[in-house]
């Protein structure tokens, strides 16, 4: 089954927690910290598999953790990081953040991979607190959470060369001929629901890759039909071969509608170099109108070809052609791995204090992850977070905002009783 959409939830692993330990030998008195720190979490990463054609893969499977590193152990001993998550998705696969719309990664050629979600950092022992004033530390971190995404892909095929064209114009039976592809074929509109691939051999030298689109009619760039569901397919190509269906009642009406609708999809798309060919011409009444049509074409500009699917009358010439128009076909904008836009960069440290009827909820991403890697059964390690809140500015703006004796202070899935005489407990 074809499937070029899949929405995914993805989520990187935790970091390992550090260890608060102690030396513990006979003969040695006060052996000092000796806790170990965590292992690194698993990053989520995206990979191009070269065999893949289509996200089918994902429409049963569509939640993916990667592992989480293992605990710091006695003796300085560094936890064991995970092994990273790697996702395999075809050539063509476009990444996007389900939530806020952001492209993430464009993955098209082969060996491409890109980290998603970049695991956590393990948490440091207690040995890495160790200081002048501070010699046997009853502190350590656990591990940094994982990131969490809601990612939405989108492929679009690539291929050298597009064909398209109204309705039964013969794209698919075309594509039969010329490649070994084998799409369903049958003598009614929107027979093809899906994009084909084929691979043509000319020469030695020369493989093409044809991709036929499903039909296209009046409003398919605003979803109508087919629509821009598969319209998309066509930007990566190169070259198209327009399809003229030889029974139609005008073909040169056809002809406009169709660039007309690419155009209106994307400026890029109508700008494409194109080979025009008439179709059907086992049929006597379409053989007796072609001389007619190429006049016609010919002065808007516009060479026309002729060919029958059931003879391959002139394939080999067409595919020639587009080889031709192949080789002169501006290559694609080199892609970059800092887009040229501007965003305005959001401040990591940044917090909300709000007041709700539980008491206050204190919001932000740094004093969140900063919560969640303390070990509050530890009173020193209490004390660092308490100095955290301090030095980012969260004790004096809840003291702005009317903290009182005994108000709960909620920070993620923590929550404490503020005190004035140790800040935050």
């Amino acid at each position: 089954m074809f499937i070029d959409e899949a929405q995914l939830e993805v989520q990187s692993g935790k970091g390992g927690d550090g260890v608060v330990h102690f030396r513990r030998e006979k003969y040695i008195n006060r052996g000092g910290p000796d806790g170990g720190d965590g292992g690194k979490g698993g990053d989520i990463i995206f990979a191009v598999n070269p065999h893949m054609n289509t996200l089918e893969n994902f429409r049963h499977q569509t939640l993916f953790k990667a592992d989480d590193g293992k605990r710091g152990g006695k003796q300085k001993q560094t936890g064991r990081s995970a092994e990273d998550l790697v996702i395999e998705v075809p050539a063509g696969t476009i990444i996007r953040d389900a939530v806020t719309g952001a492209q993430l990664a464009d993955l098209v050629e082969e060996g491409e991979r890109v980290v998603i979600c970049p695991g956590g950092r393990g948490g440091r022992g207690n040995t890495k607190f160790r200081s002048a004033r501070s010699q046997a530390p009853r502190l350590a971190e656990k591990g940094e959470p994982g990131v969490e995404k809601l990612l939405h892909l989108e492929l679009r095929l690539i291929a050298d060369i597009g064909i398209i064209g109204m309705p039964n114009a013969g794209k698919s039976s075309f594509l039969a001929a010329v490649t070994n592809a084998k799409p369903k074929i049958a003598d009614y509109p929107f027979t093809t629901l899906v994009p084909n691939l084929g691979v043509s051999v000319l020469d030695h030298d020369v493989v093409l890759v044809l991709a036929d689109i499903p039909g296209l009619i009046e409003g398919a760039h605003t979803g109508l039909g087919l629509g821009d569901t598969f319209l998309r397919h066509i930007q990566r190509t190169k070259v198209l071969i327009h399809m003229l269906d030889g029974l139609s009642e005008d073909q040169i009406s056809d002809y406009a509608q169709i660039n007309s609708e690419l155009a209106l999809f994307d400026p890029e798309l109508g700008e494409k170099a194109q080979v025009v060919v008439l179709n059907k011409m086992d049929v006597p009444e379409v053989k007796e109108n072609y001389a007619a049509l190429e006049r016609a074409f010919k002065k808007r500009n516009v060479k026309l070809f002729a060919t029958s699917t059931v003879t391959r009358e002139n394939t080999k010439e067409i595919l020639w052609q587009a080889h031709n128009l192949l080789q002169e076909a501006p290559e694609p904008i080199e892609k970059t791995e800092t887009l040229p836009i501007y965003r305005p960069e959001s401040d990591e440290h940044a917090f909300d204090v709000l007041r709700s009827n539980e008491g206050w909820v204190i919001k932000g991403a740094a004093i969140e992850r900063a919560a969640k890697m303390t070990y509050w059964e530890y009173f020193e390690s209490v004390r660092r977070f308490q100095r955290i809140m301090e030095a980012m500015g969260i004790h004096a703006m809840l003291l702005e905002k009317g903290v009182e004796e005994g108000d709960t202070v909620r920070i993620g899935d923590k929550e404490f009783e503020w005190t004035y005489d140790m800040g935050a407990v």
